[in-house]
């Protein structure tokens, strides 16, 4: 299949590494211009690199902090002024911090918050201008899986992610008149360095290792393994590409059947 991303630009947050990053990458591969933003330099040349080591395209590099307006506002006029236009706007933030519900203070809600939130609010106001010029438009969010079923050690992702679900919802029903489609998407056990973390996390507190977690929790998925990013990114790229002409609003997981709510 066509997607039809040729000469369209995508601006990918959060692409240092990840999903953001298998993300970029496969909006590359489908002849997309691409954006990457993240703060850590030597990662994002990397990721640079390998775009275009593996497709032979030049992506544009902004470095800043997702929690800082002013950074994300320079990142979507720099995408847009890079290539002439922004089509497609890729909302992604790292994690935040594990832990139960008495470990955190206000500080650590707040930054939580502005990370994982305020992030995807900013963005996308920042970006909407530039997609209405361009006269239709797609913005995916990333998630998580407890959207659907809340996950253990993660209250403030939890919490907070579901704030992007009321955005998602609620602004596609704004920009739908505009040509603009808006949509969440959440990985199940996708094998990232988060993932490794928080098994990590969940094998100290067992008293176990991150395999045997790794390996208890893949009897959990009916597919049998962890995913992999770039299973994910295939995903995230149809939905926010000319192929996707109908599907907005909709919170969908990539998680192998892992989750069994509705």
């Amino acid at each position: 299949m066509d997607l039809g991303l040729t000469g369209k630009s995508a601006l990918v947050l959060a692409s240092s590494g990840g999903l953001g990053r298998a993300t970029a990458l496969a909006f590359a591969r489908e002849g997309a211009d691409v954006t990457l933003f993240a703060r850590r330099e030597a990662e994002t040349r990397a990721a640079q690199q390998e775009i275009k080591t593996q497709t032979g395209r030049d992506a544009h590099v902004v470095l800043g902090d997702l929690t800082k307006a002013a950074d994300i506002q320079r990142a979507v006029d720099e995408a847009a002024a890079k290539f002439g236009r922004l089509d497609i706007l890729v909302n992604n933030c790292g994690g935040p911090p594990a832990g139960t519900f008495d470990a955190f203070d206000d500080a650590t809600w707040q930054a939580a918050y502005e990370l994982t939130l305020l992030s995807y609010v900013r963005a996308t106001r920042a970006a909407l201008p530039h997609l209405r010029k361009a006269g239709r438009g797609w913005i995916v969010n990333f998630v998580s899986s407890s959207v659907k079923a809340p996950l253990e050690l993660l209250l403030l992702s939890n919490t907070f992610r579901m704030g992007v679900i009321g955005l998602t919802k609620t602004l596609a029903g704004e920009v739908g008149p505009q040509g603009i489609l808006v949509n969440a998407l959440g990985p199940g056990r996708v094998y990232t360095d988060r993932i490794a973390q928080l098994d990590g996390a969940r094998a100290k507190k067992a008293g176990t290792t991150p395999e045997q977690v790794r390996a208890d929790m893949s009897k959990q998925i009916p597919l049998g393994r962890y995913g992999e990013p770039e299973e994910f990114a295939r995903t995230a790229v149809f939905l926010c590409s000319p192929a996707n002409t109908y599907i907005s609003g909709q919170t969908l997981l990539v998680d192998g059947g892992m989750v069994k709510a509705y």
